[in-house]
């Protein structure tokens, strides 16, 4: 679940081995989860659907939704089609050819948060959101890489607007990835393009949701009446993928791990 770009900022909680190490139960397992909700996705079915779906494979596996009772957030899951970025709530809208999906799993497992996102392509999607599902996903990849010690959270950040720009896409600014950890919201704020100022150095044993938010036509975001669905300025599509990432001193060690589903020859297009 992306978190609203605000200017407080407080302590980084570094996690210790073993606390890494209970984390990473809950990563696999939203991980899991997410996996399944995407490959349940399918024309026909409601986006109520999907999430009382999600809510069967959270309690299978002795879990909770981190996201159900968030200040309010009514659903289990964050499910957004097509021109909604995040937060999207399950209800009557009816999945179908041509549609993406993004779906945002986030849970609580032995006290631990597990945060991921992707986007589905239900069947016969158009060559240009094809482009956007893959160059969103690689951006993603982009910023991962720089999760090592002794790096910059602003290299990081800055990674994805590099690769999505030259590709004409727009970066959603009002919304960003986060730390993450025994609370679903935790210092840093990760947006998605280099912030000015002085940056952080990244330390083994932070924990990061890295997610990039990727627009087609205009950067520019609203809020519905619901008080959550964030759609396009233009109701054209965005993507949205994330993992929970662990810093080390090695590089990134992806806690929510997963097979990638949006690269160019899965898609069926060329750039």
């Amino acid at each position: 679940m992306g978190k609203r770009k605000k200017r407080k900022s407080s302590g980084i909680i570094i996690k210790s081995p073993q606390e890494i190490a209970e984390m990473r139960i809950a990563c696999e397992t939203a991980s899991e989860i997410l996996q399944n909700v995407a490959k349940f996705i399918g024309v026909g079915k409601t986006t109520l659907d999907v999430d009382q779906y999600a809510e069967e494979l959270m309690r299978e596996r002795d879990c909770v939704s981190a996201f159900h009772g968030y200040r309010g957030f009514p659903g289990q899951i964050c499910i957004s089609p097509n021109e909604e970025v995040v937060h999207g709530i399950g209800g009557e809208y009816v999945i179908k050819d041509g549609d993406i999906i993004s779906v945002d799993v986030g849970i609580t497992k032995g006290g631990w948060i597990g945060d991921n996102a992707t986007t589905v392509a239900v069947g016969n999607v158009d060559d240009e959101t094809k482009r956007l599902l893959a160059v969103t996903e690689q951006s993603l990849f982009e910023a991962l890489s720089f999760a090592r010690e002794g790096e910059y959270l602003a290299d990081l950040c800055g990674a994805v607007a590099d690769y999505v720009n030259p590709y004409g896409f727009k970066v959603v600014k009002e919304f960003v990835g986060h730390g993450v950890g025994r609370d679903l919201h935790e210092e840093p704020q990760v947006p998605n393009y280099r912030p000015e100022g002085r940056s952080i150095m990244l330390k083994e044993g932070m924990v990061l949701a890295v997610e990039p938010m990727i627009n087609i036509g205009t950067p520019r975001v609203k809020i519905l009446k619901d008080g959550w669905t964030v759609i396009t300025g233009d109701k054209k599509n965005s993507a949205h993928f994330e993992h929970t990432v662990h810093v080390t001193k090695d590089g990134p060690d992806i806690l929510t791990a997963r097979p990638r589903t949006a690269l160019p020859e899965q898609l069926g297009i060329t750039f």
